[in-house]
């Protein structure tokens, strides 16, 4: 099957096109004082991710009580304006470097559909960032759930129903296994799980391309519906607009995923209207 028989792209946003790990990283450090400065990566996202885990609620709102959290358990500047000034760094979490002109050209080619557990405050400032790509957007606020509830999915798919698009006609992009490729294709969508780049520690993640008939969808494939000119590179080599389909998860997250289950993946609903994604 070709990248080109799809009509439709939907994409998870934070961790996929959105690099939160570096805007969680650069405001810990610019916040936190020496201490944060002195911390390894990994030293500061482990905290993050059980702060997450214990406030879970909406991106616009929960992420001081997350920055307090982590700040209390490395001992970090804690106070009320720190804590304020955190929140709002992640409205200004960055797109992957590629994912602005990535986006602006596969929007030539297919409808482009964000669909992404952050709330509708926090989306419209990525979108911005993005330079407002996306046709259409769900966001947790507007589907009354959140990704991996299949409720999520299927409010998506009713939704491009109306403006006449078929289930079979949806490539689903994501890059978290948990949130969005399991229920995806459990929903009966295609998806893609694309690699990056060595993670830290050298970790290499790799290419991933599957669905329920184990569709072949090749770089070749997307290159050739990008409009890109390295045609028949393979699988390892890529153009930028196709680095963006990438599983872009760190080895502390590829290590966390193999650990024993947080509470939010415990149960697939109801869930809150945003989880730690």
């Amino acid at each position: 099957m070709k990248l080109a028989d799809f009509k439709v792209m939907t994409f998870d946003m934070v961790g996929t096109i959105i690099d939160f790990e570096t805007g969680v990283l650069k405001a810990v450090r610019v916040l936190g004082g020496p201490k944060a400065v002195a911390a390894t990566d990994d030293e500061i996202f482990e905290p993050y991710k059980r702060g997450r885990d214990k406030f879970y609620g909406r991106s616009s709102e929960a992420f001081k009580h997350v920055y307090l959290s982590l700040a209390e358990e490395l001992g970090l500047v804690r106070d009320e304006a720190t804590a304020d000034a955190f929140q709002l760094s992640v409205l200004r979490w960055p797109p992957f470097a590629d994912s602005t002109e990535a986006l602006k050209r596969l929007r030539k080619r297919f409808r482009l559909v964000a669909m992404t557990n952050a709330d509708r405050t926090a989306f419209s400032a990525y979108s911005e960032a993005l330079g407002n790509p996306f046709h259409d957007s769900v966001t947790c606020d507007d589907a009354g759930c959140a990704k991996p509830d299949p409720r999520f999915f299927a409010f998506n798919q009713g939704r491009q129903s109306a403006h006449g698009f078929k289930q079979s006609e949806i490539l689903h992009v994501a890059q978290s296994q948990y949130h969005d490729i399991g229920i995806a294709v459990d929903a009966g969508l295609h998806d893609l799980l694309d690699r990056t780049a060595p993670g830290p520690g050298g970790l290499r993640r790799h290419a991933q391309a599957k669905d329920r008939d184990q569709a072949a969808l090749s770089l070749c494939n997307a290159e050739a519906a990008c409009g890109c000119s390295r045609r028949g590179a393979g699988l390892n080599r890529y153009d930028s607009c196709w680095s963006l389909l990438s599983h872009r998860i760190s080895s502390r997250r590829r290590a966390a995923s193999s650990a024993a289950p947080s509470r939010l993946l415990q149960s697939w609903t109801p869930l809150p209207l945003d989880t730690p994604r």
